[in-house]
Protein backbone atom coordinates (compact mmCIF):
# COMPACT_ATOMS: atom_id res chain seq x y z
CA UNK A 1 0.00 0.00 0.00
CA UNK A 2 1.47 3.48 -0.74
CA UNK A 3 1.81 6.41 1.61
CA UNK A 4 1.15 9.50 1.20
CA UNK A 5 4.63 11.97 0.55
CA UNK A 6 5.75 13.20 3.84
CA UNK A 7 7.56 16.94 4.76
CA UNK A 8 10.19 16.21 7.31
CA UNK A 9 12.26 18.50 8.23
CA UNK A 10 16.05 17.42 10.08
CA UNK A 11 17.03 19.87 13.10
CA UNK A 12 20.26 19.26 15.46
CA UNK A 13 22.86 17.90 13.44
CA UNK A 14 25.61 19.53 12.57
CA UNK A 15 25.73 19.38 8.57
CA UNK A 16 24.77 17.45 5.95
CA UNK A 17 26.71 15.45 4.28
CA UNK A 18 29.21 15.31 7.06
CA UNK A 19 31.27 12.84 9.19
CA UNK A 20 31.71 14.87 12.62
CA UNK A 21 30.01 13.03 14.61
CA UNK A 22 27.53 9.91 14.59
CA UNK A 23 24.35 11.61 14.34
CA UNK A 24 25.55 13.41 11.01
CA UNK A 25 26.34 10.12 9.13
CA UNK A 26 22.66 8.98 10.93
CA UNK A 27 20.91 12.29 9.60
CA UNK A 28 22.51 11.79 6.30
CA UNK A 29 21.36 8.20 5.76
CA UNK A 30 17.58 8.91 7.02
CA UNK A 31 17.07 11.81 4.30
CA UNK A 32 18.70 10.22 1.57
CA UNK A 33 16.76 7.15 1.75
CA UNK A 34 13.98 9.23 2.68
CA UNK A 35 13.65 11.02 -0.30
CA UNK A 36 14.43 8.34 -2.49
CA UNK A 37 10.94 7.05 -1.19
CA UNK A 38 9.52 10.06 -2.32
CA UNK A 39 9.09 12.00 0.40
CA UNK A 40 10.65 15.66 0.47
CA UNK A 41 13.53 16.59 3.22
CA UNK A 42 15.01 19.49 4.01
CA UNK A 43 17.86 19.68 6.60
CA UNK A 44 18.54 22.61 8.67
CA UNK A 45 22.44 22.78 9.02
CA UNK A 46 24.90 25.00 10.95
CA UNK A 47 26.28 27.49 9.75
CA UNK A 48 29.96 28.38 9.99
CA UNK A 49 33.14 26.00 10.03
CA UNK A 50 33.72 21.89 10.11
CA UNK A 51 34.93 20.99 13.63
CA UNK A 52 38.05 19.87 12.40
CA UNK A 53 39.33 22.85 10.47
CA UNK A 54 37.83 24.81 7.88
CA UNK A 55 39.66 22.64 5.66
CA UNK A 56 37.00 20.22 5.88
CA UNK A 57 34.57 22.62 5.28
CA UNK A 58 34.23 22.14 1.77
CA UNK A 59 31.84 23.49 -0.55
CA UNK A 60 28.11 24.83 0.90
CA UNK A 61 25.83 22.87 -0.95
CA UNK A 62 22.78 23.65 -1.27
CA UNK A 63 20.92 20.06 -1.96
CA UNK A 64 22.51 16.60 -1.72
CA UNK A 65 21.32 13.61 -3.26
CA UNK A 66 17.80 15.08 -3.26
CA UNK A 67 17.60 16.93 0.23
CA UNK A 68 17.26 20.14 0.47
CA UNK A 69 20.06 22.11 2.65
CA UNK A 70 19.70 24.91 4.35
CA UNK A 71 21.66 26.94 6.46
CA UNK A 72 21.10 28.35 10.33
CA UNK A 73 22.85 31.36 12.10
CA UNK A 74 25.19 30.09 14.47
CA UNK A 75 27.72 31.40 16.80
CA UNK A 76 30.72 29.03 16.71
CA UNK A 77 31.87 29.32 20.53
CA UNK A 78 31.96 26.28 22.39
CA UNK A 79 28.13 25.47 23.87
CA UNK A 80 26.77 27.97 22.09
CA UNK A 81 27.33 26.26 18.36
CA UNK A 82 24.66 23.37 19.02
CA UNK A 83 22.56 25.87 20.92
CA UNK A 84 22.05 28.85 18.38
CA UNK A 85 21.67 26.50 15.47
CA UNK A 86 19.25 24.12 17.34
CA UNK A 87 16.87 27.52 18.00
CA UNK A 88 17.02 29.11 14.56
CA UNK A 89 16.32 25.13 13.06
CA UNK A 90 12.99 24.78 15.31
CA UNK A 91 12.17 27.91 14.95
CA UNK A 92 12.03 28.08 11.09
CA UNK A 93 10.69 24.66 11.21
CA UNK A 94 8.25 25.73 13.18
CA UNK A 95 6.85 28.10 10.76
CA UNK A 96 7.79 26.14 7.44
CA UNK A 97 5.65 23.68 4.97
CA UNK A 98 6.14 20.37 7.28
CA UNK A 99 4.78 17.30 8.53
CA UNK A 100 7.14 16.63 10.45
CA UNK A 101 9.90 17.77 12.69
CA UNK A 102 12.70 15.46 13.19
CA UNK A 103 14.84 16.47 16.45
CA UNK A 104 17.97 14.86 16.95
CA UNK A 105 20.39 14.84 20.48
CA UNK A 106 19.13 15.82 23.66
CA UNK A 107 20.42 19.69 24.07
CA UNK A 108 18.75 20.51 20.60
CA UNK A 109 14.98 18.71 21.96
CA UNK A 110 15.47 22.10 24.41
CA UNK A 111 13.52 23.37 21.65
CA UNK A 112 11.13 21.01 20.42
CA UNK A 113 8.35 22.52 21.81
CA UNK A 114 8.68 25.35 19.26
CA UNK A 115 7.42 23.47 16.26
CA UNK A 116 4.56 21.82 18.73
CA UNK A 117 3.19 25.50 19.34
CA UNK A 118 2.27 25.45 15.60
CA UNK A 119 1.09 22.12 15.23
CA UNK A 120 3.89 19.79 13.73
CA UNK A 121 4.31 16.58 14.61
CA UNK A 122 7.67 16.16 16.41
CA UNK A 123 10.19 13.29 16.40
CA UNK A 124 13.15 13.74 19.07
CA UNK A 125 15.72 11.21 18.64
CA UNK A 126 17.94 10.49 22.22
CA UNK A 127 21.60 9.40 20.50
CA UNK A 128 23.00 9.18 23.50
CA UNK A 129 22.16 10.55 27.36
CA UNK A 130 24.82 13.84 26.58
CA UNK A 131 24.91 14.92 30.32
CA UNK A 132 27.52 12.13 30.82
CA UNK A 133 30.20 12.70 28.34
CA UNK A 134 32.78 14.98 29.91
CA UNK A 135 32.56 18.15 28.25
CA UNK A 136 29.34 18.66 29.37
CA UNK A 137 29.44 17.14 33.25
CA UNK A 138 29.37 20.64 35.01
CA UNK A 139 28.13 24.03 34.35
CA UNK A 140 25.56 25.34 32.35
CA UNK A 141 25.99 22.92 29.64
CA UNK A 142 24.98 19.80 31.78
CA UNK A 143 21.94 22.00 32.95
CA UNK A 144 20.77 22.97 29.85
CA UNK A 145 21.12 19.32 28.66
CA UNK A 146 19.24 17.62 31.47
CA UNK A 147 16.55 20.60 30.32
CA UNK A 148 16.64 19.82 26.60
CA UNK A 149 15.91 15.73 27.98
CA UNK A 150 13.33 16.96 30.30
CA UNK A 151 11.55 18.94 27.31
CA UNK A 152 11.73 15.93 25.11
CA UNK A 153 9.63 13.97 27.51
CA UNK A 154 7.08 16.89 28.05
CA UNK A 155 6.97 17.72 24.28
CA UNK A 156 7.90 14.82 21.52
CA UNK A 157 5.14 13.33 19.52
CA UNK A 158 7.37 10.30 20.35
CA UNK A 159 11.21 9.45 21.46
CA UNK A 160 13.44 7.12 19.53
CA UNK A 161 15.87 5.99 21.45
CA UNK A 162 19.03 3.54 20.32
CA UNK A 163 19.15 1.08 22.74
CA UNK A 164 17.26 -0.87 25.45
CA UNK A 165 19.43 1.20 28.31
CA UNK A 166 18.47 4.53 26.91
CA UNK A 167 14.58 2.95 26.92
CA UNK A 168 15.01 1.72 30.52
CA UNK A 169 16.66 4.76 31.67
CA UNK A 170 13.34 6.80 29.99
CA UNK A 171 11.49 4.64 31.85
CA UNK A 172 12.74 4.29 35.13
CA UNK A 173 13.05 8.72 35.45
CA UNK A 174 10.17 9.79 33.60
CA UNK A 175 7.69 6.94 32.84
CA UNK A 176 7.68 8.06 29.51
CA UNK A 177 7.22 5.34 26.83
CA UNK A 178 10.12 5.42 23.74
CA UNK A 179 10.58 3.62 20.44
CA UNK A 180 13.68 1.44 20.11
CA UNK A 181 14.49 2.16 16.63
CA UNK A 182 18.82 1.55 15.75
CA UNK A 183 20.71 2.92 13.78
CA UNK A 184 21.80 0.87 10.79
CA UNK A 185 24.92 0.33 8.55
CA UNK A 186 25.34 -0.33 4.97
CA UNK A 187 27.91 -3.41 3.79
CA UNK A 188 31.07 -1.88 2.62
CA UNK A 189 33.34 -3.04 0.53
CA UNK A 190 37.09 -3.98 1.73
CA UNK A 191 39.52 -1.54 0.30
CA UNK A 192 42.96 -2.74 -0.50
CA UNK A 193 45.93 -0.19 1.08
CA UNK A 194 47.26 2.12 -0.60
CA UNK A 195 46.70 6.07 -0.01
CA UNK A 196 47.74 4.62 3.83
CA UNK A 197 51.14 3.23 3.08
CA UNK A 198 52.29 6.61 3.22
CA UNK A 199 51.87 6.02 6.99
CA UNK A 200 54.09 2.97 7.06
CA UNK A 201 50.66 0.99 7.34
CA UNK A 202 49.76 -2.26 5.62
CA UNK A 203 46.99 -5.34 6.10
CA UNK A 204 47.29 -6.25 9.64
CA UNK A 205 49.99 -4.25 10.72
CA UNK A 206 48.00 -1.85 13.03
CA UNK A 207 45.42 -1.62 15.90
CA UNK A 208 42.89 1.32 15.04
CA UNK A 209 41.02 3.37 17.08
CA UNK A 210 38.22 5.75 14.77
CA UNK A 211 36.49 8.13 16.36
CA UNK A 212 36.15 11.89 17.92
CA UNK A 213 39.52 12.20 20.58
CA UNK A 214 37.12 12.98 23.29
CA UNK A 215 37.80 11.89 26.93
CA UNK A 216 34.80 10.16 26.92
CA UNK A 217 35.39 7.95 24.04
CA UNK A 218 38.47 6.09 26.42
CA UNK A 219 41.57 6.39 23.78
CA UNK A 220 43.80 7.14 26.91
CA UNK A 221 42.67 3.97 28.22
CA UNK A 222 44.18 2.34 24.98
CA UNK A 223 47.12 4.15 24.85
CA UNK A 224 48.15 2.98 28.48
CA UNK A 225 47.22 -0.81 27.76
CA UNK A 226 49.25 -0.22 24.17
CA UNK A 227 52.26 0.94 25.70
CA UNK A 228 52.57 -2.40 27.87
CA UNK A 229 52.05 -4.84 25.74
CA UNK A 230 54.68 -7.04 23.68
CA UNK A 231 53.76 -6.35 19.71
CA UNK A 232 55.15 -4.84 16.51
CA UNK A 233 51.85 -3.85 15.44
CA UNK A 234 51.12 0.21 15.47
CA UNK A 235 48.42 1.71 16.99
CA UNK A 236 46.59 4.43 14.70
CA UNK A 237 43.95 6.99 16.28
CA UNK A 238 42.55 8.52 13.61
CA UNK A 239 39.37 11.16 14.15
CA UNK A 240 39.26 14.76 14.82
CA UNK A 241 38.79 16.83 18.22
CA UNK A 242 35.19 18.37 19.46
CA UNK A 243 36.56 20.81 21.91
CA UNK A 244 38.85 19.00 23.45
CA UNK A 245 42.13 20.14 22.06
CA UNK A 246 43.75 19.88 25.63
CA UNK A 247 43.23 16.16 25.72
CA UNK A 248 44.06 15.34 22.26
CA UNK A 249 47.47 17.42 23.64
CA UNK A 250 47.93 15.37 26.63
CA UNK A 251 47.30 11.97 24.35
CA UNK A 252 50.33 13.07 21.93
CA UNK A 253 52.78 14.05 24.21
CA UNK A 254 51.65 10.85 26.15
CA UNK A 255 53.06 8.92 23.11
CA UNK A 256 55.75 11.15 22.22
CA UNK A 257 58.29 8.76 23.13
CA UNK A 258 56.95 6.07 21.40
CA UNK A 259 57.21 5.43 17.54
CA UNK A 260 54.62 3.21 16.90
CA UNK A 261 51.93 5.40 18.24
CA UNK A 262 50.22 7.71 15.19
CA UNK A 263 47.61 10.72 15.49
CA UNK A 264 46.25 10.97 11.76
CA UNK A 265 43.56 13.51 12.88
CA UNK A 266 40.20 13.42 11.05
CA UNK A 267 39.96 11.25 8.10
CA UNK A 268 37.66 10.39 5.31
CA UNK A 269 36.54 9.29 2.41
CA UNK A 270 38.98 6.06 0.88
CA UNK A 271 41.55 7.16 3.71
CA UNK A 272 38.85 6.07 6.00
CA UNK A 273 37.72 3.01 4.16
CA UNK A 274 41.16 1.86 4.26
CA UNK A 275 41.58 2.26 7.78
CA UNK A 276 39.03 -0.07 8.40
CA UNK A 277 39.82 -2.26 5.31
CA UNK A 278 42.97 -3.15 6.83
CA UNK A 279 42.85 -2.60 10.70
CA UNK A 280 44.27 -6.45 12.74
CA UNK A 281 41.93 -5.31 15.55
CA UNK A 282 39.10 -1.96 16.10
CA UNK A 283 39.26 -1.25 19.45
CA UNK A 284 36.44 1.54 20.63
CA UNK A 285 37.27 1.71 25.29
CA UNK A 286 34.51 4.21 25.46
CA UNK A 287 33.28 5.33 28.66
CA UNK A 288 30.05 6.48 27.11
CA UNK A 289 28.17 5.57 24.22
CA UNK A 290 24.89 5.87 22.49
CA UNK A 291 24.35 3.44 19.27
CA UNK A 292 28.46 3.68 18.19
CA UNK A 293 28.58 4.40 14.54
CA UNK A 294 32.23 3.29 14.18
CA UNK A 295 31.76 0.09 15.68
CA UNK A 296 29.46 -0.78 13.33
CA UNK A 297 31.31 0.08 10.51
CA UNK A 298 34.40 -1.44 11.99
CA UNK A 299 32.08 -5.19 11.86
CA UNK A 300 30.89 -4.34 8.58
CA UNK A 301 34.29 -3.99 7.02
CA UNK A 302 35.17 -7.72 8.77
CA UNK A 303 36.80 -6.25 11.35
CA UNK A 304 37.66 -8.55 14.91
CA UNK A 305 36.47 -5.63 17.25
CA UNK A 306 37.54 -4.90 21.12
CA UNK A 307 35.60 -3.10 23.10
CA UNK A 308 34.90 -1.66 26.31
CA UNK A 309 31.62 -3.95 28.50
CA UNK A 310 28.82 -1.03 28.53
CA UNK A 311 25.55 -2.14 27.79
CA UNK A 312 25.75 0.31 24.72
CA UNK A 313 28.95 -1.17 23.01
CA UNK A 314 27.15 -5.08 23.75
CA UNK A 315 23.81 -4.76 22.25
CA UNK A 316 25.61 -3.92 19.13
CA UNK A 317 28.09 -6.28 19.08
CA UNK A 318 26.83 -9.06 20.91
CA UNK A 319 29.19 -12.49 20.81
CA UNK A 320 30.66 -11.30 17.72
CA UNK A 321 33.70 -9.58 19.16
CA UNK A 322 35.60 -9.41 22.70
CA UNK A 323 35.13 -7.11 25.48
CA UNK A 324 37.05 -5.88 28.65
CA UNK A 325 36.26 -3.88 31.57
CA UNK A 326 34.83 -0.35 31.33
CA UNK A 327 37.70 1.79 32.39
CA UNK A 328 40.50 -1.15 33.50
CA UNK A 329 43.22 -0.64 31.83
CA UNK A 330 44.90 -4.27 33.04
CA UNK A 331 41.70 -5.98 31.43
CA UNK A 332 42.49 -4.32 28.05
CA UNK A 333 45.65 -4.62 28.48
CA UNK A 334 45.72 -8.60 28.78
CA UNK A 335 42.60 -8.65 25.85
CA UNK A 336 45.05 -6.60 23.31
CA UNK A 337 47.87 -8.96 23.97
CA UNK A 338 45.51 -11.98 23.67
CA UNK A 339 44.28 -11.04 20.54
CA UNK A 340 47.94 -10.30 19.00
CA UNK A 341 48.95 -13.47 20.15
CA UNK A 342 46.28 -15.27 18.54
CA UNK A 343 45.61 -14.49 15.32
CA UNK A 344 43.34 -17.53 14.44
CA UNK A 345 40.52 -15.84 16.89
CA UNK A 346 41.06 -12.53 15.50
CA UNK A 347 40.25 -14.40 11.82
CA UNK A 348 37.04 -16.23 13.22
CA UNK A 349 35.57 -12.85 14.29
CA UNK A 350 36.45 -11.32 11.23
CA UNK A 351 34.68 -14.11 9.55
CA UNK A 352 31.24 -13.55 11.21
CA UNK A 353 31.00 -9.85 12.24
CA UNK A 354 30.08 -8.20 8.89
CA UNK A 355 26.80 -10.80 7.93
CA UNK A 356 25.52 -10.34 11.57
CA UNK A 357 25.87 -6.65 11.82
CA UNK A 358 24.41 -6.07 8.05
CA UNK A 359 22.02 -7.95 8.74
CA UNK A 360 20.70 -6.94 11.96
CA UNK A 361 21.12 -3.24 11.39
CA UNK A 362 19.94 -2.58 7.67
CA UNK A 363 19.13 1.10 6.82
CA UNK A 364 16.47 0.90 4.37
CA UNK A 365 14.39 -1.44 7.26
CA UNK A 366 15.28 1.33 9.57
CA UNK A 367 14.29 4.37 7.21
CA UNK A 368 10.96 2.05 6.65
CA UNK A 369 10.37 2.08 10.51
CA UNK A 370 10.95 6.02 11.38
CA UNK A 371 8.90 6.67 8.10
CA UNK A 372 5.74 4.32 9.85
CA UNK A 373 6.78 6.30 13.37
CA UNK A 374 6.54 9.55 11.84
CA UNK A 375 2.67 8.50 10.31
CA UNK A 376 1.64 7.04 13.78
CA UNK A 377 1.79 3.43 12.67
CA UNK A 378 3.30 1.81 15.03
CA UNK A 379 5.02 1.56 18.64
CA UNK A 380 6.60 -0.38 21.11
CA UNK A 381 5.27 -0.94 24.37
CA UNK A 382 6.48 0.50 27.68
CA UNK A 383 9.14 -1.45 28.96
CA UNK A 384 8.51 -3.12 32.25
CA UNK A 385 10.13 -3.58 35.52
CA UNK A 386 11.10 -6.70 34.83
CA UNK A 387 13.04 -6.29 32.08
CA UNK A 388 15.83 -4.84 34.13
CA UNK A 389 17.06 -7.70 34.39
CA UNK A 390 17.37 -8.58 31.52
CA UNK A 391 19.37 -5.67 30.69
CA UNK A 392 21.38 -6.49 33.68
CA UNK A 393 23.02 -9.72 32.73
CA UNK A 394 23.22 -8.82 28.73
CA UNK A 395 26.95 -7.52 29.85
CA UNK A 396 28.05 -10.96 31.48
CA UNK A 397 25.81 -12.79 29.27
CA UNK A 398 28.03 -11.82 26.21
CA UNK A 399 31.79 -10.36 27.67
CA UNK A 400 34.43 -12.94 26.53
CA UNK A 401 37.46 -14.07 28.73
CA UNK A 402 40.64 -15.02 28.54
Amino acid sequence: MAHPSLRIAMVGHKRVPSREGGVEVVVGALSTRMVALGNTVTCYNRSGEHIAGAQYSGEKLHNYEGVTLKYVPTIQKKGLAALTASFFGCLRAAFGRYDIVHVHAEGPAAFCWIPRLTGKRVIVTIHGLDWQRAKWKNGFGSKFIHFGERMAVRWASEIIVLSRSMQLYFYDAYKRRTVLIPNGVPRFEAQEPEIIRQYGLARGNYILYLGRIVPEKGEHYLLEAFCQIHTDKKLIFAGGESDSADYAAQLKAKAADNDRVQFLGFVEGQQLAELYSNAYVYVLPSDVEGMPLTLMEAMSYGNCCLTSDIPECMSVMREFGMSFRKGDVADLRDKLQYLCDHAEVVKEYRMKAADFICQYHNWDTITQQTLALYRGETYQPEIAPHQVATLACLTNHHRKGI
